[in-house]
């Protein structure tokens, strides 16, 4: 099993090294235009094996994409951060062009392989991928946020309860913003409503919190978060690689589901080896279904700007966006 990772960055080095330690490939590869540093991660990280008792094997790469050919699974974290001055519709721009030039390029030394987009903006740069990938069934090309949100909210409710978080289920569905789409109704602590844990008033400031999870971190660190992202994109990795069959939000191509089509967008499903077996419907009571489609509207006015761009042969219809 080889398993690639575009992006040597904070995000990238983070989801590699939960790659190796819990052996999910036999090979992994490490892509960035940084030739030395990527050198450096990866050979510091390989030094790590006789301590963390690990045999994956680990290879860095410059631009020399031949050398992630046949890979099973491929982990897109490539692309800059939002900088100062820098508009939302710049960065779209500057990270798209990043998406695709990776994407085309890993397709074409490894056409049957699942892509997982972790870039910034998550959504439209999944729905990048997707046309950049030109002909890879959507299935096949997903982006995390669901899993990386749904921690930092679970994570929130273990603190309020003072309780393992590993005692704690729940969902989110829509964008990965401050749209998304926290779900009370369908959170759990061991089976038990989280309704009858925490009064209203203070779910909804963790679900508040959990919208802004990401700007909290940038105004502690002035940088993007790393630790928690590139865990969860190994985690989608494994769940692909050992065909799990897990239930997890990702960003998803829909087709109809939750009377959505044409937009990615975070939804439930089941995640094995084929990548996304499954878009699980959830039944959203009208509030609920509410607040999902005016997460799919803030969604799909990013993707506006993609189309804007002309830097793709086809572009989605948005038709049966309220």
């Amino acid at each position: 099993m080889k398993i690639t990772v575009v992006g040597a960055g904070n995000v990238g080095a983070t989801c590699a090294n939960e790659i190796a330690v819990k052996e999910i490939a036999e090979e992994l590869v490490i892509i960035d235009l940084n030739k030395d540093v990527t050198k450096g991660k990866a050979l510091d990280l390989w030094q790590t094996s006789p301590i963390l008792s690990f045999d994956t094997r680990i290879n860095a790469a410059g631009e020399e994409y031949e050398n992630t050919k046949d890979s099973q699974v491929v982990v897109i974290t490539a692309g800059l951060p939002r900088k100062p001055g820098m508009s939302r519709d710049d960065l779209i721009k500057t990270n798209a062009l990043i998406v695709k030039d990776v994407t085309e390029k890993i397709v074409k030394y490894s056409p049957e392989a699942i892509l997982i987009i972790v870039s910034n903006p998550l959504d439209v740069m999944t729905y990048a991928a997707f046309l950049a990938a030109d002909g890879i069934p959507s299935n096949r090309i997903f982006g995390m946020a669901g899993i990386l949100d749904t921690a930092r909210y679970k994570s929130f409710i273990a603190n309020t309860l003072n309780i393992s978080p590993k005692s704690i289920h729940a969902i989110l569905m829509g964008g990965h913003g401050d749209s998304m789409v926290p779900l009370p109704r369908y959170t759990t602590v061991s089976g038990i409503p989280i309704s009858e844990m925490i009064d209203k008033e203070t779910l909804d400031g963790i679900i508040d919190r959990t919208k802004k999870g990401g700007g909290e971190l940038v105004n502690l660190m002035g940088t993007s978060a790393w630790y928690a992202p590139g865990a969860a994109a190994a985690q989608m990795t494994e769940a692909v690689v050992k065909n799990q069959r897990r239930i997890f939000p990702v960003c998803a191509a829909l087709n109809g589901e939750y009377g959505l089509k044409d937009l990615h967008l975070g939804v439930p499903v089941v995640l094995g080896k084929n990548g996304i077996e499954k878009v699980i419907e959830l039944k959203l009571n009208e509030e609920e279904m509410q607040m999902v489609k005016k997460s799919a509207r803030d969604v799909v006015d990013l993707m506006r700007v993609l189309d804007d761009l002309d830097l793709f042969k086809k572009k989605y219809s948005y038709q049966s966006i309220i």
